[in-house]
């Protein structure tokens, strides 16, 4: 029998959950839909939010030829071999046909200038599905030809929706008497993914053979304890894991780290993924208080790429692990949202005088770099002056936490200005 996620995949626009703001009433891929003027797009969101099931209700809807891939096992030769099916199926004046690519952000840079020119002269519509930011993952000649439509989690209310959908209209649940009693368990493990609540729900229904079903906050922790689903790449625990995985790095917990990272190796996780969360974690977790982190982070992302697979594995393991022994600190990312937030709130405030560029003589006039005191000339190369717009002349966005790299940066700073006094 097939899963609950598949018996109940819609199939038309009025009977998919989510994503309003793409394809609700006068949204812009509801209106390109209803005027039949289709043109490549990426969809990018996270697991479970619908982006396969939107794909095929287009296709449908338009009537259009449906050709699909996924860049987990296809290559170029995959890849032409459909554009060639399509190029043979397209009749005269007929609207193109379209090519689905699941995980497209996996494919190679040679897999995906191999779509170029099918995309380019119209003889396939393409729409690509991704969990990762397309400016990283997407080549940027493919991603000039193609509009990106971001996919939002689905809401408490869009869940619920689900939910009561498939224990009121799915085949097999409504021959039993299913009853959702509490359902802040299962909102928060489906967290945003409805394939998620999907399963949890039909997961709960095979473990209670009875013919009354009562799903419980504590009916579903028990049974989600007690069957763990699989680790999924494609979508299922991808995020929990790599949760586990930095928090355990964050927590300085170096066996718990490269565990997590042991089971998102051998569950086929992409390298990149991983090494890209390092770099992030490097800067966010770490930062000053040991700024070699990055360096380390950094090169272990470049010799992942020269190395490949399987002996990436063991960089990957050396850096989780001096990442994970390496002392914390957050106060760079906390000084920046500090100071964005104060960006926010005070707006584009003037630039001080004598810190303005002065390249030509009406500036000068204008007293642009007037009275400026070059670091340089003076003793320590530093010098005392006013460097923040005088509203916020006395803010602090940085602050110094407590280990000895930041101290030692902070006692510094307090020598030269004890200095200058």
């Amino acid at each position: 029998m097939q899963p609950l996620a598949e018996r109940l995949r819609p199939q038309t626009l009025d009977d998919y959950i989510g994503q309003k703001h793409l394809v609700g009433e006068n949204a812009v891929l509801r209106k390109m839909i209803e005027s039949g003027n289709l043109s490549s797009f990426i969809l990018w969101g996270p697991p479970g939010v619908g982006k396969t099931t939107l794909a095929h209700i287009i296709a449908n809807q338009l009537k259009r030829p449906f050709y699909t891939l996924s860049a987990v096992n296809s290559g170029v030769k995959d890849v032409r071999e459909v554009i060639e099916k399509a190029k043979s199926s397209k009749f005269f004046s007929q609207a193109n046909p379209i090519l689905f690519i699941d995980e497209i952000h996996r494919f190679s840079k040679s897999q995906q200038d191999s779509l170029l020119g099918a995309v380019e002269q119209g003889i396939v519509t393409l729409i690509g599905a991704t969990t990762e930011n397309p400016s990283f993952e997407i080549i940027t000649p493919l991603l000039s030809r193609c509009q990106v439509y971001v996919l939002q989690p689905l809401g408490k209310n869009d869940l619920l929706e689900l939910a009561h959908r498939a224990i009121t209209t799915d085949y097999e649940l409504k021959q039993r008497d299913i009853t959702i009693a509490e359902d802040e368990a299962l909102l928060r493990f489906a967290g945003g993914d409805a394939r998620k609540l999907l399963n949890i729900i039909d997961l709960m229904c095979q473990t209670d053979a009875s013919e009354k079903v009562v799903i419980t906050n504590e009916s579903v922790v028990e049974g989600l304890q007690q069957n763990p689903m699989a680790y999924d790449k494609n979508g299922e625990m991808h995020y929990d894991i790599i949760s586990a995985f930095i928090k355990s790095v964050r927590g300085s917990d170096p066996d718990a780290a490269i565990y997590w990272l042991a089971r998102m190796v051998v569950g086929g996780e992409d390298p990149k993924f991983i090494a890209r969360r390092l770099v992030i974690l490097a800067s966010e977790d770490i930062g000053l208080a040991n700024p070699n982190a990055l360096l380390l982070a950094n090169a272990c992302f470049d010799a992942l790429q020269k190395i490949g697979w399987p002996e990436g594995r063991i960089i990957l393991a050396e850096t989780t692990i001096y990442l994970a022994t390496s002392p914390k600190s957050n106060s760079a990312y906390l000084s920046i949202d500090e100071a964005i937030a104060k960006v926010k709130e005070t707006g584009n405030l003037p630039v001080p005088l004598h810190l303005r560029n002065a390249p030509t003589k009406l500036m000068k006039e204008l007293n642009y770099g007037k009275e400026y005191k070059y670091a340089h000339d003076f003793e320590n190369h530093f010098v005392e002056q006013q460097y923040l717009p005088s509203e916020l002349k006395h803010e602090k966005f940085w602050k110094p936490q407590d280990n000895p790299a930041e101290k030692k940066l902070d006692e510094y700073l307090k020598r030269l200005k004890d200095k200058n006094l």
